[in-house]
């Protein structure tokens, strides 16, 4: 009797308040993704596609496919040793990895995550040459005012698929920096400086090391997160995004 309760009571609830996409606000139909987007807006996220810069992991420009580094990497210097990304920041996924972060829709960390999983798979990213997966920490103020790490929930649910170990303590933020997203360019490299620190060196000495975030934009925080990982004696980083 509970139960049916229970039941009676969410069907009114979807009645009342019937579930919307996430994206285009209208109501879901039986067929989506998770009951949170519909299959229209999941189908328009655009996705990375090869050839990919071998440093950033975005695609290459026409100017580019003869080389094996896009423009932007070739002009800046980069700490890790290469990134990865299974879609391209704009449209739906922009707006599911904000809606992710600043409304604080945790649980859909489980869906974006799946996305990263499928690009690794598609794409054989080498997962069996690592040792450790550390999702890109928060400082504590911003732990406190977002309530959640994105890229440690990310983090969580990827390394299951590799029986990875996730460290979530090692690697922490030095200072509370304003958000990338204010800034621009240099001012991005000049925020995020010297703003990584690791505890333990000698949990990442000569390891290779799989960033986590949600997010590579300029590649700031990715670089200096990086550096402060081999500095620390890490053999090689990687960095895996949702989107870049």
């Amino acid at each position: 009797m509970k139960k049916f309760i229970v039941k009676l009571i969410i069907g009114l609830k979807d009645i009342i308040y019937p579930k919307t996409c996430l994206i285009c606000k209208q109501d879901l139909a039986s067929t989506c993704v998770d009951e949170l987007v519909c299959v229209k807006c999941w189908a328009s996220i655009k996705k990375n596609t090869p050839p990919f810069c071998h440093r950033c992991g975005r695609n290459l420009d026409k100017e580019s496919l003869a080389k094996t580094y896009c423009s932007g990497c070739l002009k800046n210097e980069m700490h890790f040793d290469r990134a990865f990304a299974p879609c391209i920041y704009e449209g739906p996924i922009k707006e599911l990895i904000h809606e992710f972060k600043y409304r604080k829709i945790d649980y859909l960390a489980a869906t974006l995550s799946g996305l990263m999983v499928d690009f690794i798979r598609e794409y054989d990213v080498p997962m069996s040459s690592i040792d450790v997966i550390i999702p890109v920490p928060l400082h504590p103020a911003r732990l406190r005012e977002r309530e959640f790490n994105q890229a440690e929930l990310l983090a969580g649910h990827i390394a299951p698929f590799y029986t990875k170990i996730v460290s979530t303590d090692n690697l922490v933020r030095l200072r509370h920096t304003r958000t990338q997203a204010e800034l621009q360019g240099a001012d991005r490299l000049e925020n995020v400086k010297d703003s990584f620190s690791v505890k333990m060196p000698d949990l990442v000495k000569g390891k290779n090391i799989l960033l986590i975030d949600d997010v590579l934009t300029t590649g700031a925080t990715a670089s200096e997160a990086s550096r402060a990982l081999k500095s620390a004696g890490a053999n090689s980083v990687f960095v895996l995004t949702l989107a870049n």
